[in-house]
């Protein structure tokens, strides 16, 4: 007999805030940004995340959206970096900031249970070997979809360190959910970096998705209530 399982309950800090949200309503972009930035009141500094549900059948493979950007204002996150390289690509990766760079030996450590890392990329010849430590890693198993098997280690590296790059992918409820920074940057920035991320999840709508494509938005902080916006005049504001 399966026991009911209780849902997790809210804690007062978040019912006060979510008791501000008027949820009949779509809240202007700007409102919204500044409402997040003024209400997160956790003891550290919350991260502004981006939900946008869309209108496609994340079981049919060619409507799986997924890929990546680069926020011209970063995530504000630090993200720890391995890499799977060898010779001067290794040498590259090093360069560009990378904390752990190494091939078979790097194979070995992983298989060992080191997981210390945020991203683990690689390049193309060391592609075969990634295979060895796949079922290990999970959805942070490099490849080129998303752009963690590459040869242009040097820039990868770079974008990943500077939290630039951002990886979307839809989930099976059909919604994206990334982040956008950070509580601390300015309103503007967080606009801008919303604008871009919503402008490369329209561009990356397939040509098999009909009828309305980006059904909901919601901004939220990382423990605060979301707010919605209007998905078409987001559209807009994003240049479409």
């Amino acid at each position: 007999m399966r026991k009911n399982r209780r849902k997790a309950k809210h804690s007062q800090r978040f019912l006060a805030l979510a008791s501000q949200v008027d949820k009949t309503k779509f809240y202007d972009i700007n409102e919204a940004i500044e409402f997040v930035k003024a209400n997160a009141n956790t003891k550290f500094v919350e991260g502004v995340d981006l939900s946008l549900r869309l209108g496609v059948d994340p079981r049919k493979g060619d409507q799986n959206v997924r890929g990546i950007t680069n926020l011209p204002h970063g995530t504000g996150k630090n993200q720890t970096v391995a890499v799977l390289a060898k010779g001067d690509l290794a040498k590259e990766a090093t360069a560009a900031g990378a904390d752990v760079v190494g091939d078979e030996d790097l194979i070995k450590r992983i298989q060992e249970g080191w997981k210390d890392f945020d991203v683990l990329m690689a390049t193309t010849d060391m592609a075969p070997q990634i295979g060895k430590i796949a079922r290990l890693l999970g959805p942070r198993t490099p490849n080129k979809k998303n752009g963690t098997v590459t040869d242009t280690i040097g820039q990868a590296v770079k974008e990943v360190k500077s939290a630039s790059r951002v990886e979307y992918r839809v989930d099976k409820a059909g919604v994206i959910h990334m982040p956008i920074g950070r509580v601390n940057f300015s309103a503007d920035q967080l606009r801008e970096n919303m604008m871009v991320a919503v402008d490369t999840v329209i561009r990356a709508k397939p040509s098999s998705a009909k009828g309305r494509y980006l059904l909901s938005v919601t901004l939220s902080s990382t423990m605060g209530p979301g707010l919605r916006l209007d998905p078409t005049l987001t559209s807009k504001a994003s240049g479409h």
